[in-house]
């Protein structure tokens, strides 16, 4: 295989995480008696251009389908995050009512809702049908479809150039990654701005987040790499911002290279972390395959350890990343009973691959757990808070990355 952005051989691994499902196939009970489209879960690394991604098995319409479970709105501290960002960017930019803002990957409406409050243009671009109608039901407009250089033109044509484009956790799940970032270039208005959002990927390495690998996460990515593919389109960074959301993201603001913005310190700072961490050598990359089977062994010894003792151990949060988890630590349904989920989308179905049952968080109470395990641990606080009522009883809270931790 060669590299998604230069075209390089790839020869250096991260991990391999064996045949799993995609990890946002929620299986109905029909489903469970069929056969289960597993494929291969291998990351390599770049040597030339830096860029980790996953091994091509899958195509993106295989894997955002019409009924894609994955709801922003389900979570009250990403929608706080978003009417931040919301508020930050139109005074950042001015924007005002002959502005145009454009969202790709604006799944639910999660974050355009509040640019339609504020009387802003704007338009969502989503290739999820159950995704972009929960948008339409808030009075956004959207276009059904996925992003790419072609797109681009029509939308153009269509509207006009954006004086904002934000793109907040779609450029990791986008296969072709010079032609989405071409788009954007053709998109942006000559004195517009991009924002995109993504997990940095000094975190996955530092913090053995393997679970935030999954196949519709094409790319692992870095400053350092997202300023070359960038710069490619003919943009350019000036800015970046350190975010706690997702274990750690980065918030990256760009322009075209023409463009009368000025950079700020910022974005050579985080570039110096990048190199100073070694992202741009073998020697960063090394070992984690043996660090992510601890954290798989660690947790399946609690789980048993668990079960022997008459424990009852439930999941919090029909997460993809607690999917990649279980699955490759080859946690199934005799280990945890179920997995409690707040979105009405994934009641009633099961976790791909281990089949574990997804009931509503009211069942919790009824199945007086001993503990919770918290599969999304990067809004664990935000759940605790929520089950305030086991707390009381003495239920106690797991998470299982970057180890095993009783909270």
């Amino acid at each position: 295989m060669n590299c998604r952005h230069c075209q390089h051989q790839l020869t250096l691994p991260l991990v391999d995480l064996g045949v799993m499902p995609p990890s946002n196939a929620y299986l109905s009970q029909a489903d469970l008696s069929a056969n289960e489209a597993c494929y291969p879960l291998k990351v390599w690394v770049c040597q030339h251009c830096w860029l980790v991604q996953t091994e091509d098995f899958t195509r993106a319409d295989e894997l955002f389908t019409a009924d894609y479970a994955y709801f922003s709105s389900t979570s009250a501290s990403w929608l706080a995050h978003a009417k931040d960002f919301a508020d930050v960017s139109v005074k950042k930019l001015a924007l005002d009512k002959q502005s145009f803002v454009v969202e790709l990957a604006s799944n639910d409406g999660y974050l355009l809702k509040n640019y339609v409050a504020a009387g802003i243009p704007c338009l969502g671009v989503e290739p999820t049908a159950a995704t972009a109608a929960a948008a339409r039901e808030l009075g956004i407009e959207v276009v059904s479809a996925f992003f790419g250089a072609q797109k681009a033109t029509e939308l153009v044509q269509d509207y006009r150039q954006a004086d904002l484009i934000v793109a907040n956790n779609v450029l990791a799940h986008v296969p072709d990654i010079n032609d989405f970032v071409a788009g954007i270039a053709r998109l942006l208005a000559p004195e517009g701005t991009v924002s995109i959002e993504f997990p940095h990927l000094l975190n996955l390495l530092e913090l053995c987040q393997f679970d935030t690998i999954y196949h519709e996460h094409y790319s692992y990515l870095s400053l350092y790499t997202v300023q070359r593919i960038f710069a490619v389109a003919g943009l350019r960074i000036v800015d970046v911002e350190v975010l706690s959301t997702h274990g750690g993201s980065l918030r990256v603001w760009l322009c075209h290279q023409h463009s009368q913005q000025l950079a700020t310190a910022a974005v050579g700072k985080v570039l110096q972390q990048e190199r100073q961490a070694g992202l741009q050598s073998a020697d960063a990359y090394s070992g984690f395959q043996s660090r992510v089977d601890n954290v798989a062994a660690q947790l399946k010894s609690f789980l048993t350890e668990c079960q022997q003792s008459g424990k009852k151990v439930v999941a919090y949060g029909a997460a993809a990343k607690g999917n990649t988890l279980l699955n490759y630590a080859g946690i199934e349904c005799e280990l945890l009973a179920v997995v409690a989920d707040a979105a009405p989308s994934k009641q009633g179905k099961f976790l791909p691959g281990s089949h574990v049952p997804i009931v509503p968080p009211a069942r919790l109470a009824d199945l007086k757990p001993d503990y919770v395990l918290i599969l999304p641990w990067n809004i664990s606080r935000e759940i605790i808070s929520q089950l305030q009522q086991l707390l009381a009883k003495g239920t106690k809270f797991v998470t299982a990355i970057p180890e095993l931790r009783i909270l």
